[in-house]
């Protein structure tokens, strides 16, 4: 499984991003969907997760301003990011594991990381 992530940049406080991640080689809908953040020198964090059946979670630094998504006729799964505080500056990573009908707690197959900066 390959798995690309698109969408990262740099925006100000109070702005918007949607991050999007499209799987190759094997369906999506063999998948729970996992987003994750790092900041250098602090441990991952899952930001959000979506199971194949379609239940999320959030953690709760993001609960209402984020919204997770998968469209798996496309292949993507999508991270809405609303509200963007200077705090969820990170390297977000959209992992991916498989048969999980329910969000996982472990993920085999990650992408590489994009860059996402909120800054005024």
């Amino acid at each position: 499984l390959d798995i690309m992530e698109y969408g990262g940049g740099s925006v100000q406080p109070g702005e918007s991003l949607r991050l999007s991640c499209t799987v190759s080689g094997y369906p999506l809908a063999n998948y729970a969907i996992g987003w994750f953040r790092q900041v250098p020198g602090k441990e991952r964090e899952r930001v959000s997760c979506i199971g194949r059946g379609g239940g999320t979670n959030y953690a709760l630094s993001v609960k209402g301003r984020f919204t997770i998504s998968r469209h798996d006729d496309a292949n993507t799964a999508y991270l809405q990011m609303d509200n963007l505080k200077t705090e969820d500056t990170a390297i977000y990573y959209c992992a991916a594991e498989p048969w999980a009908d329910s969000c996982a707690s472990s993920y085999d197959y990650w992408g590489r990381g994009m860059q996402v900066t909120v800054s005024s």
